[in-house]
């Protein structure tokens, strides 16, 4: 099974921005979707962005037009580039891996990231 492994989290100002990585321990199929989600204090897991499995890119409502999730075409490596950062995006984010082809909240799963956004 293809593990995963996120980094990039830390602490930065509001406003500010930060890259998120997460590198899979082989190559991901084609027929996964790839998507970051995020887990703040107290609050359910949610997605914040995906790719199908025929490409189609979403996001949530809350992040839309402030980050961007993109992959390397050696389908090793996903990013979640965060600009404009709010207090509200303070959360631990996971990378994931799902064979359903769409993002469904199963599937292969990275440790975390924590990022926390300062006022």
């Amino acid at each position: 099974q293809v593990q995963l492994v996120e980094s990039g989290g830390g602490l930065v100002q509001a406003g500010g921005s930060l890259r998120l990585s997460c590198v899979a321990s082989r190559s991901i199929a084609d027929t996964y979707a790839v998507g970051w989600y995020r887990q703040a204090p107290g609050k359910q897991r949610e997605l914040v962005a995906s790719i199908g499995s025929l490409g189609r890119i979403t996001y949530a409502d809350a992040v839309e037009g402030r980050f961007s999730i993109s992959r390397d075409n050696g389908q090793r490596a996903l990013f979640l580039q965060m600009d404009s950062l709010e207090s509200e995006d303070t959360a631990v984010y996971y990378c994931n891996a799902d064979p359903r082809g769409f993002a469904t909240g199963s599937g292969v799963w990275g440790q975390g990231t924590l990022v926390i956004v300062t006022p």
